[in-house]
């Protein structure tokens, strides 16, 4: 018998833990809802992000808490689970008042096609998760450490394409939701779990009593729209099209933004071509990666348990053979094709059907009513009028689909009327432009994002506008910590949060996703951003090549002369994510 010191038990961080010994997601989470505090123990924190929600602090109250000994204001993030964006007008409505009644009033469209309602109390939980339900729609797995929101491309032609990705989408999604009937228990029929109620025979057969080490996030997408961008998903399917049909995908493996500052064993990373798979066993895949990811990912240390580091670790061929025995046969090499970016179809635009759909810009994905500015109203008279269908896009915008040929000049004069600038009124920069939400609701926040973005590209644009940059895709998506949530690491210009008002500036990405961009300049406060930026848009309009993007030519001259070109007293950083490309 071989010595027990030879094999020890493979150490696990708390979390896991936690999650074996909650009996499939329950834990406390009962007794806790049930309490009459405001809030929930740290073991309950980690279990309901499973159930679709976040426990978080109002941190605007934390300034006042300070000179007032008041408590800290704890609210709650409710995520829905929406795959492909996908959404009818009744279920639009629903959701409007539930943030109406128990949010702050505002929809937040996210990253991953998905709403979120901000501010919600502990003791509307229940109220808010439920009413979500009753919309045929979920919050179960919309967080937590298993498959997230599936993600696809969300344009809605009519071509015959779309529709098949929107269905892959969906069978992935249905397949891999855990199976727990904790979830049901405790937000839909009420019956509380104790011991010999036969929740002992709860099964996740995929996932396991643990789940998986951490987040999973998949996409699929057509080659000629990369809107999901495709590089950064954990599974990223490609479809490969032949007269008209998807006869199969590539499959992508390894994609994710987040990093640690100060720790170079993590790093953002694109996903690589693993293999190429027949149409028909896009699930069978999904189910294959996952469960590899079960089995090999990182369970002791969570800022490295994402599959990225695993295909970084391992290389792709050693990841491809040890796939191939999840999935049961030799795969094929990823064949030849040309990805594109996202294509850009703002406003107004034919289905190919008779129909048409209007593509809304929602600045940084927040659906509010502020002052004159009242999109929520607008979007909710529009839907109320035309009972469209809609879709929510990877660039955290809403389109209003299936809408007859004489809609546009109603569609545009309620968004007028409402204070809402049509997308033809918008700059370039604005409509590509992504924040997350960051302070006040993240805990993870370092610095503001989402309320911050907006100033910086009012500054953007006038620069543009003088250096008649301004019909250039230029992207810029801003973070309030180096997680990544936004995709910063892929764009022209990104702009992570990094201490309080201060920021790491990155450049050399573009739309289409494929390139990590490096780092420029460290601990820029918010205010000296776009001067920063300013001699590298004057020496991009002068030196550029033909058709070549901002992050094109950053690339070409590279960090040290682009640095060159600074103003006297920008710090840098040793650490730069392209080093991990």
């Amino acid at each position: 018998m071989a010595d027990v010191s030879e094999n020890p038990t493979p150490k696990r961080s708390g979390v896991e833990i936690v999650k074996e010994n909650s009996r499939y997601l329950r834990g406390n989470i009962v007794a806790e809802l049930n309490d009459g505090t405001d809030h929930v123990s740290k073991d309950s924190y980690q279990l309901l992000k499973f159930h679709g929600t976040y426990q978080q602090e109002d941190r605007d109250a934390r300034k006042n808490r300070d000179k007032t000994g008041l408590a800290k204001h704890t609210i709650f993030m409710v995520r829905c689970k929406i795959p492909g964006g996908k959404l009818t007008a009744e279920q639009y409505l629903a959701l409007d008042q539930l943030a109406e009644h128990h949010a702050n009033k505002t929809l937040r469209l996210t990253t991953r096609q998905g709403i979120q309602f901000h501010g919600v109390l502990k003791k509307d939980l229940h109220a808010t998760i439920r009413g979500i339900n009753e919309t045929m729609l979920t919050t179960l797995g919309a967080c937590g450490d298993v498959e997230r929101n599936v993600m696809c491309t969300a344009a809605p032609i009519r071509d015959g394409l779309r529709e098949q990705v929107q269905a892959a989408a969906d069978a992935i999604a249905t397949h891999l939701a855990p199976r727990t009937r904790a979830y049901h228990e405790i937000w839909l029929n009420g019956k509380q779990w104790h011991e010999g109620n036969g929740a002992s025979d709860d099964e996740e057969p995929i996932y396991g009593k643990t789940y998986l080490p951490r987040k999973f996030k998949t996409g699929i997408v057509l080659p000629d729209d990369n809107d999901v961008d495709i590089y950064a998903q954990d599974l990223g399917f490609v479809a490969i099209v032949e007269d008209r049909q998807i006869v199969g995908y590539n499959v992508l493996v390894g994609g994710g933004m987040g990093m640690t500052n100060g720790n170079p064993n993590t790093f953002p990373f694109l996903a690589r071509p693993i293999c190429y798979i027949p149409a028909g066993d896009i699930v069978r895949m999904a189910e294959a990666v996952v469960k590899l990811f079960r089995d090999h990912g990182n369970r002791a240390d969570r800022k490295r348990a994402r599959i990225k580091y695993v295909v970084a670790d391992w290389g792709v061929p050693k990841f491809k053979s040890v796939l191939e025995t999840y999935f049961g046969e030799r795969l094929d090499d990823p064949r030849p094709v040309e990805i594109r970016p996202m294509q850009l179809r703002f406003g107004w635009h034919a289905q190919g059907d008779g129909r048409y759909f209007y593509w809304v810009s929602v600045e940084n994905g927040r659906i509010k009513d502020e002052g004159d500015f009242r999109l929520r109203s607008a979007l909710r008279t529009l839907v109320q009028r035309f009972r469209p269908n809609l879709r929510i896009t990877p660039t955290q915008d809403l389109i209003l689909c299936d809408l007859p040929p004489d809609a546009r000049s109603d569609i545009e004069t309620t968004l007028r009327s409402h204070g809402v600038r049509t997308p033809q009124e918008l700059t370039l920069v604005q409509k590509l432009s992504m924040a997350c939400p960051a302070i006040p609701t993240c805990g993870l926040a370092i610095s503001e994002s989402e309320r911050a973005l907006p100033g910086i590209i009012d500054q953007l644009e006038a620069e543009l506008q003088r250096l008649g940059l301004n019909q250039e895709e230029i992207v810029v998506r801003m973070t309030g910590c180096p997680n990544g949530c936004a995709r910063p690491y892929q764009s022209d210009i990104g702009i992570v949060g990094r201490s309080g008002d201060k920021y790491t500036l990155y450049v050399g990405g573009r739309l289409l996703g494929d390139r990590l961009n490096f780092l420029l300049c460290d601990l820029v406060p918010s205010h000296r951003i776009v001067p920063i930026l300013v001699p590298l848009l004057e020496a991009y309009r002068q030196q550029r090549q033909s058709g070549e993007g901002f992050g094109d030519w950053c690339t070409r001259l590279g960090p040290e002369r682009l640095r060159a070109l600074l103003p006297e007293g920008v710090a840098n950083a040793p650490h730069s994510p392209a080093a991990a490309s």
